[in-house]
């Protein structure tokens, strides 16, 4: 990886943050795998030289709005995802997510194992009031760009996955949050 060293404060313009679902269940056809994306985080990164550790040193913060929770997309289904469906789905969030319309998740950085192509971020992620260890897969596929997912189980931070159509339709317990962020833009 390139030399980052510095202080970096990142928010929405100078990222994404996504939350890929997909569905089980005997009625899993009529669901649809959802996009959603978090349009309230930030996340702070400071990176020493390389005379104090450089990017192995690094630390990483982010707190990500959960009540910010935005369907961009859907697929999948019976039938296309429709703009009454997208508002339906965000309600439903609003419901099962712990706090309501005030859920937060947080991920605080333990250890960073830097690679040639990218590397991984082990450290610890606090949702519903409770921590698990989290390590996030990264790539860089430019200077200063950085793409990353984690797979996130939900029961494991007490959360029960939606199911409707009484219980026909799961959605998977496991979730992928994946992040894009461009350090240039910070």
């Amino acid at each position: 990886m390139a030399d980052v060293s510095g202080t970096y404060r990142l928010g929405p313009d100078a990222g994404r943050v996504v939350v890929k679902t997909s569905r089980a269940g005997l009625a899993a056809k009529v669901g649809h795998d959802l996009e959603l994306e978090v349009t309230r985080w930030s996340a702070d990164i400071t990176v020493p030289g390389e005379d104090g550790g450089g990017l192995a040193a690094a630390t990483i913060t982010a707190e990500l709005d959960l009540s910010s929770l935005t369907v961009r997309g859907g697929s999948g289904g019976a039938r296309p995802l429709t703009d009454s469906d997208r508002r339906d789905i965000e309600s439903t969030m609003r419901k099962i997510l712990p706090g309501g319309g005030s859920a937060t998740a947080a991920f605080r950085s333990g250890r960073i194992i830097p690679s040639a192509v990218g590397g991984a971020i082990e450290g610890t992620l606090t949702l519903n009031g409770r921590s698990q260890p989290a390590r996030l897969q990264v790539t860089n596929p430019a200077p200063g760009r950085y793409r990353g997912t984690v797979p996130v189980v939900q029961s494991a931070f007490g959360i029960k996955p939606y199911t409707g159509f009484f219980g026909a339709l799961k959605l998977r317990d496991e979730v992928a949050a994946e992040f894009e962020v461009d350090l240039n833009r910070s």
